[in-house]
């Protein structure tokens, strides 16, 4: 492949999300992106914060959640859970995440769809690991009930729809088919809760994308229906 081949196939993936974002920048500067500037703080907080020995339980009792606890309560935890980094993980890994992942997504689809988007996608694997816990490690789609035990917090579900929905949004198919490649490879070399709610967070961003993608052509529809009919006689 040339330079030049490149550099067109590049263009053609990346040229909207690129127009969009450098539009964002250009047009509100360092204001492009404040939620995205909140996020990363609050999950180097939270981090700090865990990290300490007065700290490790609050941020557990609010943003840890478990498969094993009660449902409402996981469903109160999960919106924290989504900026408390894994201890067994380097917190860098998720600030980049989230700075680049959230910041992109804030500047292209605004503030409030990002949010929306990333809950989605982690509520998705917080419910989908109580579902696969209660069918069992026999199962493909299941997992073993020790995993009710496991912490699952972090960034990395939000994440992956966010990429999954912008490649789609913006015409970025080919990386949208490789984050969504990589994550079946993962749980397929790696079968583990985190791998199968990545999975899951897919796939209800998928069904978001199958939604808005429904909604666009009903819009169409009806714009083009009003443009055609004939005009009034008065």
């Amino acid at each position: 492949m040339t330079v030049d081949t490149l550099g067109r196939w590049a263009r053609a993936e990346w040229g909207a999300l690129y127009l969009a974002v450098r539009g964002a920048v250009v047009e509100r500067r360092w204001r492009a992106a404040p939620m995205t500037v909140g996020v990363v703080c609050l999950t180097g907080i939270t981090q700090v914060v865990q990290n300490r020995s007065w700290g490790y339980r609050i941020v557990q009792d609010l943003g840890a959640v478990r498969a094993e606890d009660p449902l409402w309560l996981a469903l109160l935890r999960t919106p924290l859970s989504l900026f408390v980094p894994a201890l067994d993980l380097p917190v860098w890994g998720a600030l980049a995440q989230v700075l680049i992942a959230f910041g992109i997504a804030e500047m292209c689809l605004g503030r409030w769809r990002t949010l929306v988007i990333a809950y989605v996608a982690t509520l998705a694997g917080t419910l989908y690991a109580r579902v696969a816990i209660a069918i069992g490690p026999d199962s493909p789609f299941g997992l073993p009930a020790s995993d009710a035990r496991v912490v699952d917090t972090g960034p990395s579900a939000a994440v992956v729809g966010l990429a999954v929905f912008l490649g789609w949004r913006y015409g970025a198919y080919v990386t949208a088919g490789v984050v969504i490649a990589a994550m079946v490879a993962e749980v397929a070399l790696k079968p583990n809760l985190a791998g199968k709610e990545h999975v899951a967070a897919v796939t209800a961003v998928l069904v978001l994308c199958a939604v808005s993608a429904v909604r666009q052509r009903r819009s169409r529809a009806r714009a083009g229906s009003t443009s055609g009919a004939p005009p009034i006689q008065s």
